[in-house]
């Protein structure tokens, strides 16, 4: 069975930190598309960053380069996302979900909102 389980959500100051975990088990992430995903309040779940497993290619969301970085740790078969400058419009629910279908791009992953297993959420909130 497989099992995603984020953590590392809270409240942060806007230009604060953050950084989320995604620990798998019942799947190994090493060579498999891995994203972050977020929804806020009244909106559609959008890719935040995806990653191949195969090449290592990675798509961000324009509103979040430069600031959000996704990383693996093979070792502990969990994804990171970190988050740095953060903003009030970061404010979401943030998802981690695994992609199996090796045919498919970190970018389509992302903007498809393509994940065949999803983790339960952790909370975000930028709020002063």
């Amino acid at each position: 069975q497989v099992q995603l389980v984020e953590s590392g959500g809270g409240l942060v100051q806007p230009g604060g930190s953050l950084r989320l975990s995604c620990v798998a088990s019942g799947i190994i992430l090493e060579h498999i598309n891995i994203g972050w995903f977020r929804q806020a309040p009244g909106e559609e779940r959008e890719g935040v960053s995806c990653t191949e497993g195969s090449d290592g290619n990675t798509y961000y969301t324009d509103s979040v380069k430069g600031r959000f970085t996704i990383s693996r740790d093979n070792a502990n078969n969990t994804v990171y996302l970190q988050m740095n400058s953060l903003k009030v419009e970061d404010t979401a629910v943030y998802y981690c979900a695994v992609d199996v279908n090796p045919l498919r791009g970190s970018q389509a992953m992302c903007l498809l909102t393509a994940g065949d297993y999803w983790g339960q959420g952790t909370q975000v909130t930028v709020s002063s």
